[in-house]
């Protein structure tokens, strides 16, 4: 028996095969796997990513036990569109399952996982809970593709007089061309297209319009990360591009708490496959 593994998330799409002593004999990675946002492009870099994975590791798509850990799949009505273009049978679970099984593989805990999206979850004894996960139209406070959209409001709002231009809001202008420009490209812009921003808001950490952006993340992770830690704390690993960053800037508020995750959704996705799928 061979295991796939894949985690799909709004910036890529990783999946990795074991044997069955656990050990990684074939990978491969595609596109962004939202599969809310662009259902048709997700399931086409799924079916990439777990091909090139199975062709690695000289698999068939028939003789595997999948889970995959998709960005979308807590809201429910793309999992079956997605589950009937697969060429094998799987186990399609939220990204923040696989996120919190890779971070304490069965163990108490919460995971921050902050990447273009943002999710939040715990276990105790068994009994997980989530938070966010909702993507950029109504959530995904914190994330990159959240702090992306926050420069860009900000940069509106001071072509509008309504705050202060800073270096960071200028270099964007002159990038960009503008309110309206900015306007145009939201129009039609993906959450990972936002969150290419964010790389501004990380390398000017010292500019007013980032310290403020950087500053409401902070306060949005925190209060989810709190809500999760009732009744009693347990150990809380950052996962995602951004986990790192938040925790260094989350540190003093979680004195004791933080640690590393065991391992990050990929293997999370391959630890649940080896439980039994």
């Amino acid at each position: 028996m061979l295991y796939l593994g894949i985690d799909g998330g709004g910036s890529g799409c990783r999946a990795a095969v074991a044997d069955a002593a656990g050990r990684i004999i074939g990978r491969g990675q595609a596109g962004p796997a939202n599969i809310l946002s662009d259902t048709a492009g997700a399931l086409s870099n799924i079916l990439q990513a777990a091909m090139q994975a199975l062709q690695a590791s000289g698999g068939r798509p028939d003789g595997v036990r999948a889970v995959l850990g998709l960005a979308g799949a807590n809201v429910g009505i793309r999992v079956d569109d997605i589950r009937a273009g697969l060429p094998f049978a799987a186990r399609i679970e939220t990204d923040a399952m696989i996120a919190l099984a890779g971070a304490h593989q069965g163990q108490d805990g919460v995971i921050a996982s902050v990447g273009t999206g943002s999710v939040f979850a715990s276990q105790r004894d068994g009994v997980m809970q989530t938070v966010g996960g909702w993507g950029l139209v109504l959530g995904d406070e914190g994330a990159g593709a959240w702090m992306g959209r926050e420069l860009l409001r900000r940069l509106v709002r001071a072509e509008d007089g309504l705050i202060k231009w800073s270096s960071l809001l200028s270099a964007l202008r002159d990038d960009i061309g503008g309110a309206a420009a900015a306007v145009a490209f939201a129009r039609t812009a993906s959450p990972a297209d936002f969150a290419q921003h964010a790389r501004r808001i990380t390398e000017s950490a010292d500019d007013s319009a980032a310290l403020a952006i950087l500053a409401e993340a902070d306060t949005w992770i925190a209060r989810a990360i709190d809500h999760l830690m009732l009744p009693d704390a347990v150990p809380l690993a950052f996962l995602g591009g951004l986990g790192p960053l938040f925790a260094v800037r989350l540190a003093q508020h979680y004195p004791r708490l933080i640690r590393l995750p065991l391992g990050d959704g990929l293997d999370g996705a391959l630890w649940l496959a080896r439980q039994g799928g």
